[in-house]
């Protein structure tokens, strides 16, 4: 069930375009999140006392969208893991100063032991993604465990959520400009101030923009918080046709703006 919006005292904020707007959907945007992160939170059962939720940080790497880690039997969740499979491992991205802004993902699951003869692919992307692991990755006391995914909770911020199911997730595929994500917004956000504004005023409902701010970006479009006599709100532009790889994101900015100056001077 997906939730997009919490109970407010007063009217909710304005939102300037079409919620229904082509967009990843929660399962790919969960899909993405985990895919740029190497570092998480994993919550296991306790075995004395018995049962409660024991969360510590751990590293972790995708093989074919399953969490993969290398744990030392020595740990506290180890021995949690070996006497109750069940677990979760939180991730949540930093990038809006409002820690709660931000996207998180949990993914609920079962947390099982590989055999050493199993680990091939398990140690091949985890060494890949921590190489400062090789180190101790064949010490005796260390072995490769696999998250079997059964459920997984997205929430990308105030008002964003939903539960995804285990297939959803599977079949999701990370966003193509998500390596670039970060260096799109700050150099949008940087040097074009005046292009943001113009897809504000002509392909939004906030034609009396004052200021937009590039919040995201994806290969469906890109949202941006906009600044209004009226108020401050959410918006969302499009690409025609959808992008399929991080190079042409530029490209595409760069006609929106050419399309945008026109669409103004002609109105």
């Amino acid at each position: 069930m997906s939730t997009a919006s919490h109970g407010r005292p007063s009217a909710d904020p304005i939102a300037f375009s079409d919620p229904d707007l082509p967009a990843p959907s929660h399962a790919e945007r969960a899909r993405t999140l985990l895919g740029a992160h190497k570092l998480g939170s994993l919550a296991t059962l306790t075995i004395d006392p018995p049962g409660y939720p024991y969360a510590s940080m751990i590293t972790f790497a995708l093989e074919a969208g399953a969490p993969v880690f290398l744990i030392s039997r020595l740990a506290e969740h180890t021995r949690n893991l070996l006497g109750d499979p069940r677990a979760s491992l939180l991730v949540y991205e930093h990038q809006q100063a409002d820690p709660l802004a931000n996207q998180r993902v949990t993914l609920l699951g079962k947390l099982n032991k590989l055999a050493k003869a199993n680990a091939g692919g398990a140690r091949q992307v985890f060494l890949a993604a921590h190489p400062q692991s090789a180190y101790y990755a064949d010490f005796d006391d260390f072995d490769f465990f696999r998250l079997q995914t059964e459920s997984v909770r997205y929430i990308g911020g105030y008002g964003r959520m939903s539960w995804i199911t285990a297939e959803e997730f599977e079949l999701a595929q990370p966003d193509p400009l998500a390596s670039s994500a970060s260096g799109i917004l700050a150099h949008m956000n940087a040097d074009h101030r005046r292009a943001l504004l113009l897809y504000a005023r002509a392909f939004t409902r906030a034609s009396d923009a004052t200021e937009a701010t590039l919040t995201a970006i994806d290969r469906f479009g890109f949202e941006m918080t906009v600044k209004t006599p009226r108020g401050i709100g959410p918006a969302r532009v499009v690409f025609e046709p959808a992008l399929t790889a991080a190079e042409q994101a530029r490209e595409a900015m760069v006609k929106l703006a050419r399309v945008a100056e026109a669409k103004l001077r002609a109105d």
